[in-house]
């Protein structure tokens, strides 16, 4: 009977290794995994950078005209005149387009003569409160207070409906007026949007004007170098397709706000047309910039946001948070600082140009953690 109830050997096996599988299953999950690494933060942080580093690299941009505009009219109507074609040089208040002015000159017609009539109105309205005047000084007997207030309330009143209809006149004229479109200075028709006898719409584009004689440059920053551009003395433009031609160039404007996605600031240049070549708007190129600090003064244009500066038991010192290069890991540094401008706080002394500083966050890391670079400062040099 005992040998009848014995399971064979080949099912004792396969019995046997789900059971082993399933255990080992639930054994291997409730191990504890191994804890990860935990990652270094990533820290906001920029390069100080030197005067110098101006010089040792070209800032692309390009050639837009000094002045340029999309001309269109302040009223609409049909075109009956579009002299101006592409290529033409215009003259400062220039006709270049005209549209049919049949309908604003009736309306001013219109508008003038109900002007007259309430200018009519008006001066009689005048001439019987001042006769009624004239009445009750003579004889107060002869009439009232009440008609007295009334012929000078309709007095008033006409005065003043005149001076409205004065006004609708005036902007009467100024609708005629502007079915002339001028020039507004001296340049060259580049581009035009319409045709001849076409009915265009107020403030749609008719043509493109731009002035050639004064060409502009615009070139972005970086945020670590753009403390220095009160310094610069030397820029000099290159374009791609006027190999070989130095265009000496003059800053025009510096923007007061860094773009957010590539922490640049524009800096507009201007130069003048060379006597050998001729620039084009549209062209590219590249600007080579050279600054030189004041005598003494090598550590007085680098400057930092003022999130970099932090404070510790004593409020009069300043700190930031320099990074090392080589092992990434933060040390605080104590800092002269200057004034306030309008690109951050100006360092006198404790740092030097290619240190990384942590300009963001800076109460939420602590000394000789090991930290990663995100670099904000418009250049691709992070290590």
């Amino acid at each position: 009977m005992a040998h009848r109830n014995r399971v064979p050997h080949f099912l004792c096996t396969a019995l046997t290794w789900p059971v082993l599988i399933l255990a080992g299953m639930l054994i291997s999950g409730c191990a504890p995994e191994p804890e990860a690494e935990k990652a270094s933060p990533l820290v906001p942080a920029m390069r100080l950078a030197g005067a110098e580093e101006l010089t040792k690299r070209a800032f692309p941009g390009r050639a837009r005209a000094g002045q340029e505009v999309n001309l269109s009219f302040r009223v609409s109507g049909p075109l009956i005149e579009l002299p101006a074609n592409v290529g033409d040089e215009v003259m400062a208040g220039d006709v270049v387009a005209r549209i049919d002015p049949q309908d604003y000159v009736n309306a001013l017609g219109t508008a003038t003569g109900t002007l007259q009539a309430a200018q009519a109105t008006a001066r009689k309205a005048a001439a019987d409160y001042k006769r009624i005047q004239n009445v009750f000084k003579e004889d107060p007997g002869a009439t009232s207070q009440t008609a007295i207030d009334l012929t000078r309330a309709a007095r008033d009143s006409s005065r003043a409906a005149a001076n409205s209809l004065t006004s609708a006149v005036k902007a009467a004229q100024d609708q005629l007026d502007y079915t002339s479109l001028k020039a507004p200075f001296s340049g060259v028709v580049v581009e035009t949007y319409v045709e001849n006898f076409e009915t265009v719409l107020a403030k749609q584009p008719v043509l493109r004007l731009l002035n050639p004689t004064s060409i502009e440059f615009v070139i972005s920053v970086p945020e670590n170098q753009i403390s220095y551009a009160p310094y610069v003395d030397n820029v000099v433009v290159n374009f791609d397709a006027l190999p070989g031609v130095d265009i000496p160039a003059t800053i025009k404007e510096i923007g007061r706000e860094a773009s957010q996605a590539t922490r640049t600031y524009p800096v507009t240049l201007v130069m003048d047309q060379p006597d050998d070549a001729e620039i084009m708007s549209g062209m590219a190129g590249s600007a080579r910039v050279s600054a030189r600090l004041p005598e003494g003064a090598r550590a007085t244009g680098m400057q930092l946001p003022a999130t970099a500066i932090f404070a510790r038991e004593d409020p009069e010192k300043s700190y930031v948070w320099v990074i090392d290069a080589t092992s990434k890991t933060l040390k605080s540094r104590a800092v002269e600082t200057g004034q306030l401008t309008g690109y951050g706080v100006t360092i006198r002394s404790g740092l030097s140009a290619g240190e990384w500083v942590v300009v963001k966050g800076v109460h939420s890391v602590s000394e000789g953690q090991t930290v990663r670079i995100m670099d904000i400062s418009g250049e691709d040099t992070a290590p």
